[in-house]
Order: structure tokens, then C-alpha cells, then sequence
């Protein structure tokens, strides 16, 4: 009898996995968040908590729903490698000084974990770049994340 049931334990099959959501800007964002994050090849602690943060407060989520949000921000991150069609996304759907804030939410990330790698900055400068978002914009909101 308890072998029977370890034996169907062991060997059922996993419950099928409900399909990604279509991301929608807010999605994007959060799957942005979290590609920059990951952009360097390390996902600290760090980074997860300030994309917990960030995605509290520009949604008003409670931590726990911004929590569940990042982790399907995450599953898009590994399945959707092209940025720029994310960063359309917000564009089509944002104005201009809310790009902006998501830029800014952007640096937040790169700077969470005290190191600015080349590869996180370049992902960001290309979103920045398809968001139509000015230089100066971007520098101020860079120079505004970098502040502790």
C-alpha cells in the first residue's frame, strides 16, 4: 500500500502549466525590470527587491501581489527575448513623462546591486532609445537612481 502510493507519487506526471499572460505595458515593464536584472548574468537579492518595489508603487500592489507579479514578469523574461518589442509596448500605451518614470525604474535596477555592468546599461539605453525617451531626460533620471 505505501509503496503503491510512492510509486504514484514518483511517477505521475507534473500538472500542465497555465500559459503566459500576452504582456501587456505593465507586464513589459516588469519583464524589462527583470531582463535588466538578469542582463549580467547574476540575479541578486537586491534586484529582486527593488523590482518588488518598484512594481508596489507604480501599481499599487501590496508586496505580496507585486511579488507574484515579478514572478510572472520572470517566466515572460526567460520566453521573450525581444526588448524592443516590450519597450512598444510601453511606448504605445504610456506618455511621455511616464517613460521616463520607467527609465528612471529601470537605472533603480542596475544601481540595486552597487555595480553598473555594461551589459544592464546597454539593455537600458536600448530601451530608452525605442521609448523616444531625450538624453538629458535619461542622464537626470540615471544621475537620480545613482543617489542613495
Amino acid at each position: 500500500m505505501i509503496l503503491d502510493r510512492l510509486k504514484k507519487f514518483f511517477t505521475q506526471e507534473a500538472p500542465p502549466q497555465k500559459p503566459l499572460p500576452e504582456p501587456d505595458a505593465r507586464l513589459a515593464l516588469g519583464t524589462l525590470l527583470v531582463r535588466v536584472a538578469m542582463a549580467d548574468g547574476v540575479y541578486l537579492f537586491e534586484e529582486v527587491e527593488e523590482i518588488d518595489l518598484i512594481l508596489s508603487q507604480a501599481y499599487n500592489l501590496k508586496p505580496l501581489d507585486a511579488a507574484k507579479m515579478r514572478a510572472t514578469c520572470e517566466q515572460l523574461a526567460l520566453h521573450i527575448k525581444d526588448d524592443r518589442a516590450m519597450a512598444m509596448r510601453i511606448r504605445a500605451a504610456v506618455d511621455y513623462e511616464h517613460r521616463l518614470s520607467k527609465v528612471a525604474a529601470l537605472w533603480a535596477v542596475v544601481m540595486a546591486d552597487g555595480v553598473n555592468d555594461d551589459k544592464e546599461q546597454a539593455l537600458v539605453e536600448l530601451v530608452e532609445e525605442t521609448l523616444g525617451i531625450d538624453r538629458a531626460d535619461s542622464e537626470a533620471a540615471r544621475a537620480e537612481a545613482s543617489i542613495p
